[in-house]
């Protein structure tokens, strides 16, 4: 049975894929979908970059302050989440854009995750700071043993990957295996990366979120956000903490930040230039002088004229 085509705007943080989803989805009368991990929780707002008040007046948004920062959202609760905002779009009559750099929720929409086994809290948190103390290759040579068709993929997979395996007693790709589900959609990407220029923009994208007030923000949530949450994750709000604590240095944190923030970028770069099908995805650097035709192809479909999108 066919699915329908979307369009999802996707890349490493700082790439500018905000502001071109913005100006995109304004001219078309689109809603925007994040598909943002950290943009989900409620308060964190300066650090995630999560657009404005004014922004989403401009457009409709979905996926942005929908959970409480204690909660925990994975790919599979996000899809089921998704169709509910699809809807709500389409209701409205607007093209929905998905938009953001969790591409495993982007995954989890197109080719349906397993339902997740439960699994001990406890358990889990003991095993999990264990194998946060080791390093990469030896995650890879447990997870060749254990799994083998996982073997190749990044830390936080290879750390899936052995903490459903190990606590399960059954592999991860087994799992998927016993209760994989049809797609919900298939998807056309729009891979947004400036190239060398990114180290930058992170750079002048930390210092604006600084002195928009970064500081004052964590400040405030320390005092109302326990120090376990899981929206405590998003990258850099560690280092404020700890400057607001008064273990770090503003100009000490700032430099822990754009290190962890440009880390993150790389890792986003990976898993977009090896997870998605090629014959779907479309690179664009935001700042080519061509930039602005071709985002108008794509949104026109001209390299799938065939297609029929949603």
């Amino acid at each position: 049975m066919a699915v329908p085509v979307l369009r999802a705007i996707c890349g490493p943080t700082a790439a500018g894929k905000s502001a071109l989803a913005l100006a995109l989805a304004e001219r078309e009368g689109a809603a925007i979908v994040s598909a943002d991990s950290r943009q989900l929780y409620r308060g964190f707002d300066l650090g995630t970059a999560k657009p404005t008040a004014g922004e989403r007046a401009r457009v409709p948004h979905y996926g942005v302050d929908v959970a409480e920062p204690t909660e925990r959202w994975s790919a599979a609760r996000w899809a089921d989440a998704c169709d509910g905002w699809l809807a709500d779009a389409a209701a409205l009559g607007r093209a929905p854009l998905l938009v953001g750099g969790t591409g495993l929720y982007l995954r989890a929409l197109a080719s349906p995750l397993f339902d997740e086994p439960e699994l001990e809290p406890a358990r889990r948190e003991a095993l999990a700071a264990w194998l946060e103390e080791r390093p990469v290759e030896e995650l890879r040579r447990w997870v060749a043993a254990l799994d083998p068709g996982r073997a190749h993929l990044q830390r936080t997979q290879l750390l899936r990957a052995l903490e459903v395996g190990l606590l399960t007693g059954r592999p991860i790709s087994a799992w998927h295996s016993a209760a994989a589900r049809p797609p919900r959609v298939r998807l056309r990407y729009l891979v947004v990366d400036p190239g060398p220029p990114l180290a930058e923009r992170i750079e002048r994208r930390t210092d604006a979120m600084l002195a928009a007030g970064w500081v004052d923000e964590v400040r405030r949530l320390v005092g109302e956000v326990p120090a376990d949450a899981t929206a405590w994750k998003a990258s850099g709000y560690d280092a404020l903490r700890r400057h607001v604590a008064g273990e770090l240095t503003l100009d000490e944190a700032r430099r822990l930040i754009v290190i962890e923030t440009r880390q993150y970028a790389k890792r986003q770069r990976t898993w977009f230039r090896h997870q998605l099908p090629a014959g779907d995805v479309l690179r664009v650097d935001p700042a080519a002088p061509d930039a602005t035709s071709v985002v108008e192809a794509w949104w026109r479909g001209a390299a799938h004229p065939h297609e029929e999108l949603a």
